[in-house]
């Protein structure tokens, strides 16, 4: 099963690190499954998202680049 959320980024993005600790805390919140995927080890992904990590995805649709807005994972977990 593929997890609701899903947080791309790389290792060492400091802004990664920030939108993780987000997303954690809203995850467990909301008791839904989140994942993290490596731009580096996902040539499909890099060529999608290489200048825009972190980016962040509610059921497979884009609703943060750069930075998590909390309240969008919230709403569009709702939805």
């Amino acid at each position: 099963m593929t997890a609701r959320v899903q947080l791309v980024g790389k290792p060492g993005c400091h802004l990664c690190d920030d939108a993780r600790q987000v997303l954690q805390r809203v995850c467990a919140e909301l008791d839904v499954a989140w994942e993290e995927l490596d731009i580096l080890a996902d040539p499909a992904l890099a060529d999608l998202y290489w200048e825009q990590i972190p980016v962040t995805l509610v059921d497979g649709a884009v609703v943060g680049i750069w930075h998590v807005d909390e309240h969008k994972v919230r709403a569009a977990l709702a939805a």
